[in-house]
């Protein structure tokens, strides 16, 4: 009965097949744009050093002759994607059959059966989903090809345009991409690795997993031998050759964010054919050094948070790992690389991990931040007591760790797992405009979704210097007292009411702004809002460039508007350069292939806020830093700042500045439902990100101070009620502050005007 099934569906998948063929015959493209080779230069982009960082070209790779290729490589790709490559007319007849008839059986599209030439065809004209009427296209075209094209043609073609992984198109790419050479100058071993990429470059990168690239290698040399192409003890010897990985490649997905980004603009702004052929020049205003230290300080910021959350298991087990893993392999690495390793052997205190062939321990010390486990499938942290590696690891498990130590007899690591947290990171010049850094995320290869230009997201707090700065232009000062206590308001309906809170559940009485900022007042910041006007705050958010939804009504005290970390980083550099708002932009000019000038930057300057109502702000975020809420963004010089959190701390900022640099960063989820946990504030998972991005780019540069401008006075207040001193009153009751000429206060306070309540938890 089975058998009978069968075959009546085959009839009818055939005879639909035969439709389909030629139905589509007719809609078949040309391949005369396929013959010349279209390797036009593109559009190169370069750093504001004029290094070239990245292009954008309508062929992705670096185009080499078949000629040039080692014969290795061409048989090995034949050997492992095509056997019958050289004997077919493009449709491997018996191939198909075999995986029709696996479909069937399985009743799904799990079988291939594709041709190098159907492979190339879907390469150049189609998409990658699986359907019939996409598998005869592929058919239509692949015969068109191999009447039009020679065989060498088609499989130059095909290395040069094939996807190898982590950006690399094309075999010479791919050598570079691997191993940091030519692909004129690899020799087996590594050409059957790269051959085994093309099935699935993700799966099978020695980057991503090196068991699985070691075994996807193996197989492409076995294949080598059943074809005739190496005896068996050639492919033995091969698969025991050392291989050594470049280290190259976090290099070059470094720049990948801010390069797509500029594509965007360039493709909006002068169309496809001007972009891909017309050999444009693009200089731009990335810093190479904050762009590495951006997505350095991103990348070990998500995993701090992300190891917090607790352990989720290995990646995967692999079986017979001491036959696979054994093999005489040396893959370079140094102290802080980050690599997947195989568990060869684990004890209560210690493992013996295998990465990048070299054996090293992984101690229980370090380790214990897996103690907190993650619980399948509700996610729940739960903690291990009387913990051990056991309770975690066994022989086989597949698990991501880090080089601590690589002297030759002693090998250690420690334990990592890959964030599924996402992050980041945008800054930006005061005194130009100029986007010194953008990284959008943890990984480029994981997601090119660009959250630093792209993610609108609740930045909590971290909005609540733009409410300040509108109460400092309507009169108010640093030393201004508001109550914080309990209040209600009415949200419309009779008996409805919204009633704010601290994040400490507990009121202060009166305080000075200037406090209320630095420990981030809820209840302060929302009577403050209620008394300038919900209107007068969006205005300054828009003029500074926040761009995202803002509702009238007061919790957009909380930061309940959406913003991107480029519109805060913009916004606070404005803060930083004494109220004078530069137009942000990424590019400083572009020539076309002739040497003339497209477009240049030129500067576009805006007054938004007084110069005195700008330092105030930022005198009062350098206290944030000092002593509040932003206390982990410390960087040992003049800097101000304010964190940000968002409900149920779904999302965690810091933005901030120095007189140099204004920088945004933030951590949360993709899901926006989903919460960092608790405890996950702006202070303690994004202000560290922050500090480390700002620290490494600003050394070796002369620390300044924030400059003060004109109209400001200094008077010494009592901390208790922000009135001017008394002369005989403790030096510990009283501190400098500043205020604009003719807002400082005439009365005195009493010489025992009483101590200020305790200072709240910092938190935020």
């Amino acid at each position: 009965m089975r058998l009978k099934i069968i075959i009546a569906v085959s009839i009818v998948l055939i005879g639909s097949i035969v439709g389909a063929f030629i139905a589509l015959a007719m809609g078949i493209p040309s391949v005369e744009e396929l013959k010349k080779q279209d390797y036009a230069s593109g559009t190169k982009i370069y750093a504001d050093d004029d290094i070239l960082i990245g292009e954008i070209k309508l062929q992705k790779g670096i185009f080499v002759p078949l000629s040039k290729m080692p014969d290795g490589l061409k048989n090995a790709v034949i050997a492992v994607e095509d056997s019958r490559f050289w004997q077919h007319s493009g449709i491997d007849y018996i191939g198909i059959a075999r995986a029709l008839f696996k479909d069937v059986m399985y009743m799904s599209l799990k079988e291939g059966g594709s041709t190098i030439t159907q492979q190339l065809a879907k390469i150049v004209f189609l998409s990658s989903e699986k359907t019939i009427i996409r598998k005869v296209k592929e058919a239509q075209l692949a015969l068109t090809m191999e009447k039009e094209l020679s065989k060498k043609e088609i499989l130059e073609l095909y290395l040069n345009r094939a996807f190898f992984g982590h950006g690399a198109y094309g075999i010479e790419m791919a050598s570079r991409t691997y191993f940091g050479k030519s692909v004129t100058q690899i020799n087996l071993a590594e050409a059957a690795m790269l051959a085994g990429l093309v099935k699935a470059p993700n799966s099978y990168s020695p980057f991503n997993d090196l068991v699985k690239a070691k075994e996807r290698q193996a197989l492409v040399l076995n294949r080598m031998v059943e074809e005739g192409y190496l005896k068996p003890a050639q492919a033995e010897a091969v698969k025991r050759q050392p291989l050594l990985l470049s280290q190259t490649r976090a290099a070059t997905e470094t720049f990948n964010y801010f390069i797509d980004y500029i594509r965007q603009y360039l493709l909006a702004k002068y169309g496809e054919d001007k972009v891909y052929k017309g050999d444009l020049r693009v200089h731009t205003t990335l810093n190479r050094n904050a762009q590495v230290q951006a997505q350095k300080a991103l990348q070990e910021g998500l995993r701090d948070v992300d190891k917090r959350r607790g352990w989720r298991g290995p990646i995967a087990n692999r079986e017979k790992v001491q036959e696979v893993d054994s093999d005489r392999i040396s893959f370079s690495a140094t102290p802080g690389d980050i690599s997947r390793g195989v568990v060869m052997s684990v004890s209560p205190k210690e493992a013996i991990i295998r990465s990048r062939g070299i054996s090293g321990k992984l101690a229980l010390a370090d380790s214990m931040w897996a103690a907190t486990v993650l619980d399948k499938p509700n996610g729940k942290p739960r903690t291990l007591k009387h913990f051990s590696l056991t309770d975690i690891l066994k022989k086989g498990d597949v698990i991501s760790v880090k080089f601590k130590n690589i002297a030759r007899k002693n090998i250690t690591f420690s334990l990592e797992q890959e964030p599924e947290i996402e992050g980041a990171v945008a800054a930006v010049e005061p005194a130009t405009g100029f986007l010194r850094a953008l990284v959008g995320g943890f990984s480029y290869t994981k997601s090119d979704y660009n959250r630093a230009i792209m993610a609108q997201r609740q930045p909590g707090s971290a909005f609540k210097p733009i409410i300040y700065a509108t109460a400092m232009e309507r009169g108010f000062t640093p030393a201004s007292i508001v109550i914080d206590e309990p209040v209600a308001y009415s949200k419309g309906a009779p008996g409805e009411e919204w009633k704010p809170e601290n994040y400490d559940r507990k009121f202060l009485g009166p305080t000075r702004l200037r406090e209320a900022l630095a420990y981030s007042r809820n209840v302060v910041t929302v009577k403050l809002v209620d008394a300038i006007g919900v209107s007068r705050v969006i205005e300054l958010a828009r003029n500074l460039g926040i761009q995202g939804n803002m509702e009238q009504n007061l919790s957009i005290a909380l930061g309940s508007t959406g913003a991107t970390p480029l519109d805060m980083s913009s916004a606070f550099a404005v803060f930083a350069n004494g109220g004078i708002k530069m137009k942000t932009t990424a590019i400083k000019f572009i020539t076309d292939g002739r040497g003339e000038i497209l477009e240049s930057s030129q500067p576009e300057a805006t007054t938004v806020l007084s110069a005195t109502s700008a330092f105030l702000i930022t005198s009062m975020m350098e206290d944030v830093i000092r002593y509040g809420t932003g206390q982990r963004a410390n960087i040992g010089r003049p800097a101000a700042g304010k964190t940000g959190t968002s409900n149920d701390y779904k999302d965690a900022w810091f933005v901030g500045y120095t007189p140099d640099l204004a920088a945004a960063v933030w951590v949360g989820f993709d899901d926006m439902r989903r919460s960092l946990g608790s405890g996950e504030v702006g202070g303690r998972a994004a202000a560290p990100i922050w500090r480390n991005f700002m620290s490494n780019t600003l050394s070796g540069h002369a620390a300044t101070g924030f400059s003060v401008p004109g109209g400001l006075v200094r008077a010494r207040i009592d901390k208790a009620t922000g009135l001017l001193a008394d002369p005989l009153s403790a030096d510990s009751a009283t501190l400098m502050e500043y205020f604009k000429e003719g807002t400082a206060p005439a009365d005195t306070a009493g010489r025992f005007s009483g101590p200020r309540q305790s200072v709240p938890h910092v938190s935020d």
